[in-house]
Formats: C-alpha cells, structure tokens, sequence
C-alpha cells in the first residue's frame, strides 16, 4: 500500500488590504479611489471587447473599490465627530 504524501499548504499570507488602507490619508484614499476605478474601468472594456480572459478580476476590483469606500466614509466621519 502507497503512502501519500502530505501537501505543503505553505500559502503565501496575504495582507489585508483594509489595514493598508487604514494607514492612508483621505487625499490617499481618494487618489486610491480613482485608480481602481480606472482600473475597473479597464477591466470592462476588455470585457466587452473578449479580450480579458481571468473574469474574476472584475470582481475584485469592484470589492476593493467598496473596501477603499468605506474607509473614507468612516474617516471623514471620524473627522467630522472631532470637530
């Protein structure tokens, strides 16, 4: 009888990327903003045009996009309860 051989489940750690985005100021969460949007932006057009071939990006995107979103509103809310 053949043994099997464990999997090394050596997954790289992924950051998260809200913490990086807590570190950011608001005119960096909004410069943030504007690139994944573009970015998104990008990724339909490949879309539509059949060249982008991994559809998941799209995804993801639009979640990091809603992430960053959400970082700001909490922020400027912060700012604004200080006052």
């Amino acid at each position: 009888m053949a043994t099997r051989k464990k999997k090394d489940s050596a997954k790289p750690v992924k950051t998260s990327k809200a913490t990086e985005l807590r570190g950011k100021d608001v005119a960096g969460l909004q410069t943030e903003i504007k690139d994944l949007q573009k970015a998104h932006f990008g990724l339909r057009m490949q879309k539509a045009t059949q060249q982008l071939t991994n559809t998941s990006t799209l995804k993801v995107t639009r979640r990091d996009i809603a992430r960053a979103k959400t970082i700001l509103a909490q922020k400027q809310q912060e700012s604004q309860a200080a006052k």
